[in-house]
């Protein structure tokens, strides 16, 4: 849990700097891509600590 709450905290970091500083917009595109994957990875492990609790 911890890892994933820090990989959004970077994911948004490299957005703010990819946003606001020139030149810079693959970190913008970065972040973009590192949320969507934490997000997808965080609901994929939800998901499966949920099923494992209701076969029980």
């Amino acid at each position: 849990m911890v890892a994933f709450l820090l990989l959004i905290i970077i994911a948004f970091v490299l957005g703010i700097i990819g946003a606001t500083v020139a030149g810079l917009g693959y970190l913008l595109i970065i972040a973009i891509v590192l949320f969507a994957a934490d997000v997808v990875v965080g609901a994929w492990r939800w998901s499966r600590q949920r099923g494992r609790r209701s076969l029980h």
